[in-house]
């Protein structure tokens, strides 16, 4: 029934409304914002730290003790530990086991890189969709880990911080400049509806915007919330232990206080919530604690709790990868999630020590190291190491993008601007720890080369997410030069100062630099071209496809045929993948054909080709096979429904189970139904009484042809592969199309197709023979097609893509058959496989879908006419 396997044509209009403005650039207007919020954050801080100098926070950080900064490690660890429990518990909750080491790893690595970076392909949802897709879980699973890790965590922050603002609010009330009891009692009815609302949904469910919440069970809602309340109660210890001694704030008001700066930063959507956490902190407890160290403690927060522990990573992952060649069987299931993480983890590094060059190059060097430098180099060898030095920030930045993406030219461009940078570091101001740290992320290059084997291209632009975060770091430069020299009149004259004791003019220059660079790279980015016209390929691209899928076993990649579709192979050579536009979107119809490695490069190539046409990626069917390669091209699949594969090495039609296939196959033959498979020579001959046929069916349904994932009755599609026909009293009354490949592994059908005075039930007639035949030729699986919307979670907490696909199962009848389809397919007792619809880029994936849909029609008309 391939003939029905198209998605659901929604009931449409040729006044259908273009998706809103918002819609189609909602990730560059929620950058936007993010961004406007850093701007006003910093702003804040800049004017609440006036009467604070950089020479006093470098006082106060040399002043901090080593005890202090011991018992910061040790909450440090405690509340990584902790964080490990939130994997653990939501395995637990969707009935899944993965060994513990593989799911610490993965948790540790999550949330020390989402801390640092917290956006796109550097976030922890995404490291756990690659480490877990490759483990097995199926998207959903994952998605239901993601859902249950954030939801725990903000209701737990919730209820944690009106809780604990109750009986803190005499304490804390005069840091916000309130009276005790309006922050009591506005905390207390904060708290009593998020108990009530959780009551509600812990019993009978909660409806919000048409979905129902449901909370799990007492036991594991008492684990996560004790997980949670553990969680941030270690890490305000951290910055706790942190605050001078002098600080006049309990520990109970200062947890209070944390939670609420943790809570505002993470709803910013600033990266890592740079800014926004500090301002709360200083403008809340700026009256109980210096300045000076104030600001001395968050930075060294910071650089233990966010910067140690993806170092901490890195060297775990290092040792990993150099001890892969374990026998055992635990080692072997941490070492194959060490190499999915690797990458992420570096990239996150490469990040970081951007950033860190890029701010070292606006704060001033310390005069005994200066002293020492005016000894041995001269002064424009200084001067250029400084000015370079930043640039490389800068562009540590920008491949940390390729890292993450595995090409091989951002691990040479990586370790190539690390050695520059190390030896500019001590060239510019003997930074010693700055040195240090570039050495360990060259260390944790050197053994994961071979993790990055993607090709790279040169002109690659950022996306949203990484322009943010080249913005917020050019911002920060600035904010931070202004504050570090904000005793310095300006003139004119700085720029052309050159002494090594010249630290300002020096500054002014490498932000000069920076600005200029950070421009040209977002302009680049932003100055996409216009999507290309796609053409459908031509003669050479589709014989070197059928030569390709001749070899594979992938009998639905003969739809390549139709010649409607456009191909993409591989630089080896050795595969292909099929796609076409709609809108703005590029969709490849099935996975890649062609051994994996070469089927996995296609798949980063193609997103790539989409994205620098301005376009969202697309994959229409794609198996669980390419899920991992697809999380870690950026990419969220959603399932689509569930491909209907019968083993015809059991196919038999003895037995109970097969009654209903037997009488089939029986009422045919009574009926005097005739079966013949014509082969590919022959179909010719007969192609006239086919094509009446067709025309009588489509006539019939009142349709016409569709594309794409579909074949079309034409001469060159129907006389390039063997044809099922049925004859009765001679004449030919049905036929179907057979797909087929050289390795014998798999069958197919396309078109099928029948006269309006076909006996009854000769299509169940057809598929027994044809079976049965392609059995007995040595065919050993036959494709039946998917089955839309099938098979997708009916959980009460399934994602929303789940719960309105079900609304579509349940009562889109009336445009589609998919009960009916499925019946049709289950009478041959078929394996059930997952097929899935992957969207790159974060957006809408029912947008997606509409394109399929329209693509698969033949445009808005073909699809309202069907």
């Amino acid at each position: 029934m391939k003939a029905l396997d198209a998605f659901p044509e929604p009931a449409l209009s040729d006044n259908l409304p273009p998706p809103s403005f918002f819609n189609r650039h909602a990730k560059s207007i929620a950058a936007v914002a993010a961004l406007l919020v850093f701007a006003a954050v910093g702003y804040a801080v800049y004017r609440l730290t006036e009467e604070v100098t950089y020479a006093d926070v470098i006082r106060s950080l040399e002043a901090t003790s080593a005890s202090s900064i011991a018992l910061a490690v040790l909450f440090t660890a405690l509340s990584f530990v902790t964080l490990c429990f939130y994997d653990l518990n939501a395995l637990s909750h969707i009935g899944r086991k993965r060994p513990w080491p593989e799911v610490a790893l993965t948790a540790f690595s999550a949330y020390a890189v989402g801390n640092v970076a917290g956006f796109g392909a550097l976030s922890g949802g995404a490291i756990r969709y690659r480490a877990y897709s490759r483990a097995g879980l199926s998207p959903d699973e994952i998605g239901r880990i993601i859902a249950f890790v954030t939801v725990s965590f903000s209701l737990g922050l919730a209820l944690l911080t009106s809780g604990s603002l109750v009986p803190m609010a005499g304490e804390i009330a005069p840091l916000l400049g309130i009276s005790s009891t309006t922050l009591a009692t506005v905390s207390t009815i904060i708290l009593i509806a998020i108990l009530l609302l959780l009551g509600i949904a812990r019993r009978g469910g909660l409806k919000i915007a048409g979905r129902t919440l449901r909370l799990p069970d007492t036991g594991t809602l008492s684990r996560q919330f004790l997980v949670t309340m553990l969680d941030v109660a270690f890490a305000a210890s951290v910055l706790y232990a942190l605050l001078p001694a002098e600080a006049q704030i309990s520990w109970p008001a200062f947890f209070a206080v944390y939670a609420v700066a943790i809570g505002i930063g993470v709803v910013s959507h600033v990266p890592a919530g740079l800014g926004v956490f500090e301002a709360v902190i200083l403008a809340a407890l700026g009256s109980e604690v210096p300045g000076d160290a104030l600001l001395a403690s968050l930075v060294a927060y910071r650089a233990i709790y966010y910067v140690l522990p993806l170092i901490i990573a890195i060297f775990v992952v290092t040792a990993t990868e150099l001890r892969q060649l374990s026998a055992s069987p635990l080692a072997t299931g941490v070492a194959r999630t060490a190499g999915r993480l690797a990458p992420t983890l570096l990239a996150a590094l490469a990040l970081v020590l951007g950033a860190m060059l890029v701010l070292s190059s606006v704060t001033p060097t310390p005069g005994d190291n200066l002293d020492l430098l005016a000894g041995f180099l001269p002064l424009p060898l200084v001067e250029g190491a400084h000015f370079l030095a930043s640039i490389l920030g800068l562009m540590l930045v920008v491949v940390a993008r390729g890292l993450a993406q595995r090409l091989d030219g951002a691990w040479w461009g990586t370790l190539l601007v690390a050695l520059l940078a190390l030896v500019l570091s001590l060239a510019k101001a003997v930074a010693v720890y700055e040195a240090a740290l570039l050495a360990i992320l060259v260390i944790g290059l050197l053994p994961s080369r071979r993790l990055f084997h993607r090709r790279a291209s040169l002109g690659q632009a950022l996306t949203s997410s990484w322009l943010l975060a080249v913005a917020v770091l050019i911002g920060g430069a600035v904010i931070v030069l202004l504050f570090v020299y904000r005793d310095v009149e300006y003139s004119h004259a700085l720029w052309w100062q050159f002494a090594f004791d010249a630290e300002a003019p020096r500054s002014l220059r490498a932000m000069l630099g920076l600005t200029v660079v950070a421009m040209g790279v977002c302009l680049f980015s932003l100055m996409r071209p216009a999507a290309p016209a796609i053409h459908p390929a031509g003669e050479e691209e589709l014989a070197k496809a059928v030569a390709i899928l001749d070899r594979h076993d992938v009998a639905d990649a003969n739809l390549v045929r139709t010649g409607d579709k456009s191909v993409m192979v591989s630089p080896d050579g050795e595969a292909f993948l099929m796609y076409g536009r709609q809108g703005r979107s590029l969709i490849a119809f099935l996975d890649p054909v062609g051994p994996k490695a070469s089927r996995d490069e296609l798949v980063w190539q193609f997103v790539e080709t989409a994205r620098a046409s301005g376009c969202r990626a697309v994959f229409y069917q794609a198996s669980p096979a390419i899920l991992p390669v697809i999380a870690d091209a950026g990419m969220k699949a959603f399932k689509l429904g569930e491909m209907a594969v019968v083993d015809l090495e059991r196919f038999d039609l003895k037995g109970g189970t097969w009654a209903g296939l037997r009488q089939a196959a029986a009422k045919g033959e009574r009926d005097g139904l005739t079966f013949e498979i014509i082969p590919t020579e022959n179909v010719a001959a007969i192609l006239d009484d086919l094509r009446r046929i067709s025309d009588a069916w489509l006539d019939h349904h009142r349709a016409k042809e569709k594309g794409f994932s579909l074949g079309a009755f034409t001469e060159t599609y129907m006389t390039a592969q063997p044809v099922a026909i049925l004859r009765h009293g001679g004449r030919i009354v049905a036929f179907a199309d057979i797909l087929l490949t050289d390795t014998r592994e798999e069958a197919s059908i396309d078109l099928m197709r029948f006269a309006p005075d076909a006996p009854k039930g000769a299509m169940d007639f057809l598929f027994v023979r044809l079976m049965t035949t392609l059995r007995d030729q040595g065919y050993r699986h036959f494709n039946l097609g998917m089955a839309p919307l099938s098979g997708l979670s009916r959980r009460e907490v399934a994602p929303v893509w789940d719960r309105v696909a079900n609304t579509f199962y349940e009562h889109g009848e009336r445009y589609y058959n998919f009960k009916g389809l499925r019946a049709f397919k289950s009478k041959f007792h078929p394996d059930w496989q997952p097929r899935y619809l992957a969207v790159a880029g974060g957006l809408n994936p029912v947008l997606a879908l509409l394109d399929a849909t329209l693509l698969i029609g033949g445009g808005l008309k073909g699809v309202v006419k069907k």
